[in-house]
């Protein structure tokens, strides 16, 4: 894709609508609707690189209540022809065809690459990738079972939603927030899978989030690794203008 002079790809993560409360988090929504209204004016392409909501699980037939005002400006944004990517994280990885079928969203899970104005970025919500993480790593491959979510569809939304948002909030593991603070080059998973990355292809930059930290990383000369941060406590999300990318804040 060629971003045409003036437009820019926007890159955002990390929401957790839903938590602690839904009062508690529609303020916070209203905040991201205001920005989303605000973006669609020179927005080339918008990504969502997951936990957009803090627990989401579909039904056959059901979704979670809630939530309209965002994904009702995203289906404006879409049909208004703006291209959105959404990346599931590791507290909606349960999403399937929900986003597709009622918005024209296309849904990833796993990290995949895009090319912008002859810069290639490799994109992903961030959960289990690097060398560590090896507990979240089994859950995520339980989580994500057929067997598991085929068993777990036989409780009824009234006890499966708030059971599922319950353990979303209270579980650390789960959370993946047990420790916001950055570690280190040596010790950030995410820097040390974008560094192996590098070994085999070239990318430009790397965007992922996750972390809840807002990051800027330079690999080398040419790469950089950039985290998006959160809408909780920092607000920051990433833009491509054409050239280079960087982090912005609220």
């Amino acid at each position: 894709m060629n971003i045409l002079p003036g437009k820019k790809i926007y890159f955002s993560s990390d929401n957790h609508l839903g938590a602690p409360t839904m009062e508690e988090s529609r303020r916070r929504e209203a905040v991201f609707v205001k920005w989303l209204d605000e973006i669609k004016k020179d927005a080339a392409a918008i990504f969502l690189l997951g936990d957009l909501f803090d627990f989401w699980f579909e039904y056959k037939h059901v979704v979670p209540k809630g939530f309209v005002r965002t994904l009702g400006k995203l289906a404006e944004i879409k049909d208004s022809g703006i291209p959105i990517y959404f990346f599931v994280g590791n507290h909606d990885l349960w999403m399937n065809d929900y986003f597709k079928t009622e918005l024209n969203i296309p849904v990833y899970h796993q990290p995949k690459e895009f090319e912008f104005n002859n810069k290639t970025f490799l994109v992903g919500h961030g959960d289990g990738l690097g060398p560590g993480d090896k507990g979240y790593k089994r859950m995520k491959k339980v989580f994500t079972n057929p067997l598991s979510k085929w068993l777990y569809r036989w409780l009824h939304p009234d006890l499966g939603v708030p059971l599922a948002q319950y353990f979303s909030v209270k579980n650390k593991m789960i959370s993946g927030d047990e420790d916001q603070k950055f570690l280190g080059e040596d010790k950030e998973w995410l820097i040390q899978y974008c560094r192996r990355k590098l070994e085999k292809k070239h990318y430009d930059y790397f965007l992922f989030g996750h972390r809840h930290l807002p990051l800027e990383i330079d690999l080398n000369e040419k790469s950089k690794y950039i985290n998006t941060g959160d809408w909780i406590s920092h607000y920051t999300y990433a833009v491509f203008d054409g050239k280079i990318t960087s982090l912005q804040k609220l």
